[in-house]
């Protein structure tokens, strides 16, 4: 199979103004990825799968991601004057990385029998419901686990064909998957406050404020 920054240029000159962006993995899978625009992820996603050479027929998992916001540091070689003299040092840089939620989706082609072929999309931040296009309309194996991590990570997929809460009831209006989720001191089947939901409510309340700003009262 053919590399992913070749895959990355014939993706864009099969779908006029899409813009991918590779990114490097690199821990010991070293599987790179692509991050897909939003506006043209479905023809993409279509290339991927109709492309002869490629035929990436099969999606095997779709996983979400909970990116909270944090800073990078990079190591560059600048020129400074030490001691007089213009000499080559290494400087340690910060980037403030805003918060972001992915769907990463692990393709293979059940023709050409090779694979992974690994994208992403991003939301643009962390807020409720935060949007990217559902690819259900290409791989219908993505179905049920958009479903899932919608449920789970709030991520509104859209042209999904069937996008209901999978997991939690449909009341539920949290996303226990997000990073900075804290379960609920009590549910709805432990109306009474027993040791255990005291104990979490003793975990929790430096955490979480009630609706009025104020401390729980457990």
């Amino acid at each position: 199979m053919e590399s992913l920054e070749q895959i990355k240029i014939r993706a864009e000159a099969a779908v006029p103004g899409a813009a991918l962006t590779l990114v490097p993995n690199p821990g010991p899978a070293a599987q790179d990825s692509l991050v897909l625009d939003h506006d043209h992820a479905v023809a993409v996603a279509t290339f991927l799968r109709d492309d002869p050479e490629l035929r990436l027929d099969y999606c095997s998992n779709v996983t979400g991601v909970d990116w909270l916001e944090r800073v990078e540091k990079t190591k560059i070689k600048v020129t400074r004057e030490v001691d007089g003299e213009q000499k080559e040092v290494e400087e340690t840089r910060e980037e403030s990385i805003p918060g972001y939620l992915e769907s990463v989706y692990h393709l293979y082609s059940i023709e050409k029998k090779h694979g992974p072929v690994v994208i992403r999309l991003r939301t643009t931040g962390r807020e409720k419901l935060a949007t990217v296009p559902s690819l259900t309309p290409v791989w219908r194996g993505a179905e049920f686990q958009e479903r899932e991590i919608h449920d789970l990570y709030g991520i509104d997929f859209t042209g999904h064909p069937d996008q209901r809460r999978l997991l939690m009831w449909e009341e539920f209006e949290d996303y226990p998957m997000r990073r900075d989720y804290v379960a609920p001191d009590d549910y709805e089947y432990e109306p009474t406050p027993h040791d255990a939901v005291l104990e979490r409510a003793a975990e929790n309340r430096d955490q979480r404020p009630d609706k009025d700003g104020c401390e729980s009262i457990f």
